[in-house]
Order: structure tokens, then sequence, then C-alpha cells
């Protein structure tokens, strides 16, 4: 069976030089969430439906 690639992105914004920055990836089962720190540390992934709730949320009252 042939893999895919995933291509994990990270905010524009995110620099090499620290700081704690998560990366996302489209993935088939939803998006995948992981710490850019740890690439190959676990990975959450949450249904494409529940992330978009969850930007809505951020947008509507921000991180709190």
């Amino acid at each position: 069976m042939k893999q895919s690639v995933v291509t994990w992105r990270k905010a524009s914004r995110s620099t090499d030089t620290g700081g704690n920055c998560v990366e996302l990836a489209g993935l088939p089962q939803g998006i995948g969430i992981r710490d850019s720190k740890d690439p190959d540390g676990a990975k959450l992934v949450i249904r494409r439906d529940s992330f978009r709730a969850l930007l809505t949320h951020l947008e509507d009252h921000g991180p709190q």
C-alpha cells in the first residue's frame, strides 16, 4: 500500500527561535494537531466540523 505524504503547517508568524507552536495537517479522518517542538510525539486528530467550531469560538470569544 502506498503511504501518503502529510504536510504539516504552522503559523507564518512562527519562527525557529523558540516559542510554543502547534502544527496542523489535513488528514483523511480530520485535522491533525501536533507540537512543533516534538514532531514525532503524540498527535491529536479531531473531526473537521469540530475544528471549525473551535475556530468559530476563538474568533468570537478569543482564547480564554
